[in-house]
């Protein structure tokens, strides 16, 4: 991405003095002083138009429904001078659902960016690979043995710390049975990922048989995956992490770039390959975490949202920052369907994201396979 540094580009294409521009390829290269880069124009152009997308995806939420509100009074309705109706749909109501599906679906993308970048395989998601579920099979556990009386929101801060925990046990488990010969490979990793994950839907399904009727329904709504009744609590839980997390991933830019080429090259290169992987492990399951517990585990955001971002920008590695703003475009764009299609009956996100996503899943796999890369 931009984080790509002067010292990358070779001898030959660096300005030949100092103060000035030169042109590359698609990227210009700048150097003023001791300081220099290289800058793709193509992907923050392709950034400002994936985020006029999600600008969008936002308005279409507030405005459309049940009770169609034109953009004006939408506008009218967040500056406070709208009709008290009108407050009470587009502020009450839809302002929070489309916060936390932007959030959500931001933190999907990011945690999908992180594990496919570390693993070097666009199959490791979070998921497919067992992450999600572990988060699941947390959260569970919190409604269940939390006294969680509406899905999480009314005592909400047992289902984070829950899905939370569940998923860095996932995760470490993984990791540490991915772990052979003093390094892991991304095919190695999928695969404990994968038996990992139908373990932990064993496990969750073992909870649901064992709770009651009322108490197995909560957790069924949850674990679904869906937007539906999720208030400012639950946009609270995400934006936090993604406050908190996102300055940390920008830090580590170049880390990151260096963890998608081979272990030795990014030794050669100076990066200290298992702890940076460690650091971005841990950040990925923080955010697939949160994003689970607020929306329940939404699947295939996370594992498409990387991949368009890379396609659309042309970048040879996964684009951190557009990844997040593409999920958070596609989670926005499938709860419009999951409302819109057939309205008035409201569907819940993750039926719409499994429908489009299940396709997509097979043709990366026969691409994967075809190429060479599966394993």
């Amino acid at each position: 991405m931009t984080g790509l540094r002067l010292r990358d580009v070779p001898v030959a294409r660096r300005p030949a003095r100092p103060g000035r521009l030169y042109r590359s390829a698609g990227r210009i290269g700048w150097q003023f002083g001791p300081v220099g880069g290289v800058l793709r124009p193509r992907v923050w152009a392709v950034l400002a138009a994936v985020l006029a997308v999600v600008a969008g995806g936002v308005v279409a939420s507030l405005s459309l429904g049940e009770f169609p509100i034109p953009v004006r009074d939408v506008v009218a309705a967040l500056t406070g001078a709208g009709s008290a109706d009108a407050a009470l749909i587009v502020v009450e109501l839809r302002l929070p659902r489309a916060l936390t599906g932007l959030l959500v679906g931001c933190a999907f993308g990011l945690a999908g960016a992180l594990f496919q970048a570390l693993t070097r395989n666009p199959l490791a998601s979070p998921d497919l690979i067992g992450v999600s579920a572990g988060a699941s099979a947390g959260g569970v556990g919190a409604i269940l043995l939390g006294g969680v009386a509406a899905a999480g929101a009314g005592s909400y801060a047992v289902v984070p710390v829950g899905a939370l925990l569940g998923a860095l046990a996932a995760a470490g488990f993984i990791y540490v049975m991915a772990f052979r010969a003093g390094t892991i490979t991304g095919y190695r990793f999928v695969l404990v990922g994968l038996g990992v994950h139908g373990a932990l839907q064993a496990l969750t399904a073992w909870l649901l048989a064992r709770a009651d009727i009322d108490q197995a329904s909560r957790a069924m709504v949850w674990l679904t995956g869906s937007l539906n009744g999720r208030g400012f609590e639950h946009a609270g839980w995400v934006g936090l992490a993604l406050l908190v997390l996102v300055p940390v991933m920008v830090g580590l830019i170049r880390p990151y770039q260096l963890a998608q080429y081979d272990d030795d090259t990014a030794r050669v290169l100076g990066l200290p390959v298992d702890r940076a992987r460690m650091v971005l492990l841990v950040a990925g399951v923080g955010l697939a975490a949160v994003a689970t517990a607020a929306a329940g585990p939404v699947a295939f955001v996370a594992l498409a949202a990387p991949q368009i971002a890379r396609r659309l920008t042309g970048s040879a590695s996964l684009p951190i920052l557009t990844s997040g703003c593409v999920g958070a475009a596609l989670l926005l764009g499938a709860d419009l369907l999951a409302r819109l299609v057939f309205a008035p009956i409201e569907l819940p996100v993750g039926v719409v994201t499994g429908t489009v996503g299940a396709p997509y899943l097979m043709w990366l796999l026969a691409r994967a396979h075809r190429a060479g890369t599966g394993g």
